[in-house]
């Protein structure tokens, strides 16, 4: 029997499914959480933040909570957020890509999706965030584009 991913989706894969350059991976990805192919997880960080998002993406968002497991912001996260910006994986103005990073290793997922090739989908990054997870006694975890985790075969 194959396990089933659990996967944190942050705020831009949510937005993704209304923009042309991510719209079909993005809407591919939400389709398979749907099916069961995915435990989604997400956050009150992607919810904060998508309160300024265009009617039809917070639209979508509400939608798919059924099928979303919701995590807290613990004192835990908060922790490996610091430790990620203490070891300057990337700076404190961007606080909130250092805390989905965070928030889907101490929630226990296998990975993380994201459009943010910049502060975490980035090539010099991922080792970085997991060499940080290793030495908190967390879990590796995986951080790609939903274009990377999709099934196209089924």
């Amino acid at each position: 029997m194959t396990k089933v991913i659990r996967i944190y989706a942050d705020t831009s894969v949510f937005g993704g499914v209304f923009d042309d350059e991510f719209s079909d991976t993005s809407t591919l990805f939400f389709q398979q959480v749907r099916s069961g192919r995915f435990i989604l997880v997400t956050s009150e960080v992607v919810n904060q933040e998508l309160s300024s998002a265009p009617s039809q993406v917070k639209h979508f968002f509400d939608d798919i909570l059924p099928y979303t497991e919701i995590t807290d912001i613990t004192i835990e996260a908060l922790k490996l957020q610091k430790a990620y910006i203490k070891e300057g994986i990337v700076s404190e103005n961007f606080l909130s890509d250092a805390l989905h990073v965070a928030l889907s290793t101490v929630s226990s997922c296998d990975g993380i999706v994201s459009w943010n090739f910049k502060h975490i989908v980035h090539f010099k990054k991922i080792p970085l965030y997991n060499a940080v997870n290793v030495l908190h006694g967390y879990n590796t975890i995986f951080i790609h584009s939903p274009l990377e985790v999709v099934s196209y075969e089924d």
